[in-house]
């Protein structure tokens, strides 16, 4: 048995105080966001962790890069016939996570996702390179498949069929809009005494802040 008891830090780059957040969670998230940007110690600062409920009934959890957050919600785009794809069109409530170790700063977002338009999808779609492009029509997302060596002879028939060629994006491939329902804010304090806020959603489109108990 590999024994992490001793494994320990102490948090003290920051504190999250009621004094100084906004009221509504994406200016606090944005905020954040290009803090840790700034701060460059995180290579990939738009890395999450998407968890669904898949049609096995278990939870499943995997990383993925969020492409546009405003206050509408958060955009991530992914094959729809994939294992993710599948389980948010059979239960749309998922969990969006981030944690930036640099900053010792975490955030939890529970909501709702839904397909976006098909001309926000082409958009994206349209502003990737053509590897990306092909990548995403090759690859039946969580199929299982004989070896590397198909996936790899599959996209050199690819290339050639569409060389020189525009590349339309396939049907089953697009975003997702997940809309807050709650966001979490944790910021990592000393004694493991942690800043929790809270923000949850209220139907006249206000937002109710808490702080929780590290």
């Amino acid at each position: 048995m590999n024994d992490l008891s001793n494994y320990r830090k102490s948090y003290e780059k920051s504190e999250l105080l009621e004094s100084n957040i906004p009221e509504d969670p994406i200016n606090l998230f944005n905020k954040w966001f290009h803090e840790v940007e700034d701060f460059g110690g995180n290579g990939e600062v738009n890395a999450m962790t998407v968890s669904t409920i898949g049609l096995d009934g278990f939870p499943k959890a995997r990383v993925v890069l969020l492409k546009k957050f405003s206050e509408e919600g958060f955009i991530f785009y992914t094959n729809y016939n994939s294992d993710k794809g599948k389980a948010i069109e059979a239960n749309p409530h998922v969990c969006l996570s981030f944690f930036w170790q640099e900053m010792e700063r975490q955030v939890i977002i529970k909501g709702i996702a839904q397909k976006t338009s098909e001309n926000i999808s082409d958009g994206y779609f349209d502003s990737r390179p053509d590897g990306s492009k092909l990548g995403a029509i090759v690859s039946n997302q969580s199929e299982v498949i004989p070896s590397r060596t198909f996936l790899e002879e599959n996209l050199k028939k690819l290339e050639a069929a569409f060389e020189g060629k525009e590349i339309p994006r396939p049907d089953n491939w697009g975003g997702f809009l997940v809309t807050p329902l709650q966001v979490e804010f944790w910021q990592g304090r000393p004694n493991r005494l942690h800043d929790r806020i809270r923000y949850t959603s209220q139907s006249d489109f206000s937002w109710k802040t808490e702080r929780l108990s590290s």
